[in-house]
């Protein structure tokens, strides 16, 4: 099987890194393939390729908006285009989002990127094994990025 990772040269953390690092961990039997592109409108396309021209099972998509209210709008009409993407090409593609917005404090930001990218990764290798893998974890309030927030039951 194969993963396809999207990144930017926009972001300001390699978060791609930490995903292919989770899942050689993990499974290291997994092909990998990486498209790099400059900023989150390119992401969509790149995706598209990952998908289609490389023929990846399921792709992970990762941007970094910055501190700007034009960056946060960036990322979301990005995140439409993957959905749009997503659902023509019928494989998921996980959108993997850090804000600058999240914190003040460098080392957090890079915390949050390394627990997102990571737990994503995961995520992605757990969907290739079936639509029930991730069904015990259903209405447990995980989170990636942060701390899990539980169950409300």
């Amino acid at each position: 099987m194969r993963i396809g990772i999207a990144d930017t040269t926009f972001a300001q953390v390699d978060m791609a890194k930490f995903a292919i690092e989770a899942i050689r961990k993990a499974d290291k039997s997994m092909q990998i393939e990486r498209y790099t592109v400059p900023g989150f409108k390119d992401l969509p396309v790149a995706a598209k390729k990952l998908l289609e021209d490389y023929k990846c099972d399921i792709a992970l998509a990762f941007g970094w908006a910055g501190p700007t209210e034009l960056d946060e709008k960036c990322a979301l009409e990005a995140n439409i285009a993957l959905m749009h993407t997503e659902l023509a090409a019928n494989k998921h593609i996980l959108k993997v989002f850090v804000f600058a917005s999240e914190s003040k404090e460098i080392s957090e930001l890079i915390s949050i990127a390394k627990d997102r990218s990571e737990k994503h990764a995961l995520n992605a290798l757990a969907l290739l094994k079936g639509k029930e893998e991730l069904t015990p974890f259903a209405g447990k309030g995980l989170r990636q990025g942060s701390k899990h927030r539980g169950s409300l039951e």
